[in-house]
């Protein structure tokens, strides 16, 4: 538990630190509280306890039940007390502790988050960044692991974005949450504690920009989530054999970077998209229809999915089973390569 629960030093802006996810997601939430004293954080057990994973940690000390409080575990009423704060001018920033928890708040997300804006011609924004911790890996109970990020970026007005690593959790939360357009930020679960250098400076990619995480010639690995590592892990393995991979990390699930998209994949001639929510209507079926657009004329090879089955998402020991493996991504590697 030490690691959960230690605290990042303080540093100055622009300064480079060694963080982990869970740190970077923090610092960013209170540069966000620090320069807007109308955004607000909030959700299940997020202000005396800091959050299941630690993530808001000491926020409600520094400042304040006003700012940073808790709820009752109400998702509905989570996400109905957010709309009505965003009417009011407020910035909201709501936890739900779990992304199978978002379930009974799918009616507010889809018909008063994601549309109130468009119904009212504008009159109404709704500035609202949902922290869903997301994603398996963790081998939780059943509920505590969902991908449920096609549902999202279906729905009309709702922006998605998904970091991998603590530097993309610290730019891409202030991004979304300086946004006024809603986003749901998809933090994945098993990257918590996963340690990288963050430089402490503003954004400077767009919103809705895809970044490419390793350069390649010979195919393109597409994820987002903890699967870019495990991506990253087979582009390795991969080039002990002399094939050499490029990896993007798509980021933002909503917009999708079709143009980003298009470049790598032009260039390698091969695309495989990771994720891991079933493969039946999942978003990898949406970026492949992007590639073969863009690229059907470049392509060397028809464009290859790895996801997890069209089971309900499992609890616990099964996790390792439905989850994708380095083995089944090198095997679509090998398919694409064969043509």
């Amino acid at each position: 538990m030490t690691e959960l629960i230690e605290r990042a030093a303080p540093a100055t802006e622009g300064e480079t630190v060694e963080l982990s996810m869970q740190q970077a997601i923090n610092r960013a939430l209170r540069v966000l509280l620090t320069e807007d004293p109308e955004v607000l954080v909030f959700g299940e057990d997020v202000g005396t306890l800091g959050g299941v994973f630690r993530v808001t940690d000491g926020l409600q000390k520094e400042f304040g039940e006003q700012r940073v409080f808790d709820t009752p575990l109400a998702e509905s009423a989570i996400m109905g007390m957010a709309v009505g704060l965003a009417m009011n001018g407020w910035r909201p920033v709501p936890e739900l502790q779990f992304d199978g928890f978002a379930y009974p708040a799918i009616d507010q997300i889809v018909n008063q988050v994601a549309r109130m804006n468009y119904r009212t011609r504008g009159a109404a924004p709704m500035p609202i960044t949902l922290r869903l911790p997301s994603f398996g890996g963790i081998q939780a109970p059943e509920h505590h692991g969902e991908s449920l990020e096609a549902l999202f970026a279906h729905t009309p007005g709702l922006k998605v974005v998904a970091p991998s690593d603590p530097s993309e959790a610290y730019s891409l939360l202030l991004q979304s949450v300086r946004s006024d357009d809603p986003v749901v930020y998809m933090e994945p679960k098993a990257r918590y504690w996963d340690r990288r250098p963050v430089r402490l400076s503003e954004p400077t990619d767009p919103i809705g920009a895809s970044r490419i995480v390793r350069s390649g010639r010979h195919g393109t690995l597409i994820a987002w989530g903890a699967m870019v590592h495990k991506c990253l892990q087979v582009a390795e393995l991969a080039a002990e054999d002399g094939v050499e991979l490029e990896v993007l990390d798509l980021r933002w699930l909503k917009p999708i970077d079709a143009a980003g998209l298009a470049a790598s994949v032009s260039r390698t001639k091969r695309a495989v998209v990771v994720h891991e929510a079933p493969l039946t209507a999942g978003l990898g079926a949406e970026v492949a229809t992007l590639i073969t657009e863009s690229c059907f004329r470049y392509l060397a090879a028809p464009v290859q999915r790895v996801t997890g089955f069209d089971v309900p998402y499992p609890a616990g020991p099964l996790e390792p089973q439905y989850l994708p493996t380095i083995d089944r991504v090198l095997l679509a590697v090998q398919r694409t390569l064969e043509y």
